[in-house]
């Protein structure tokens, strides 16, 4: 498994849950789940390190 295979991991799985070729699109669904989880993600870290 490859690094952009992991960091993809989160979209790809959505999407197949949803029954979307995650590679449709050019994976822009893919990407904005991505973009979200990892957002969220991030503002969570964020949130830790600052209490």
């Amino acid at each position: 498994m490859s690094i952009s295979e992991i960091i993809l991991w989160p979209g790809t799985k959505i999407c197949q849950r949803f029954g979307i070729d995650p590679e449709a699109d050019a994976g822009l669904i893919r990407w904005m789940i991505n973009t979200l989880f990892y957002l969220i993600v991030a503002l969570f870290v964020m949130w830790l390190i600052m209490a």
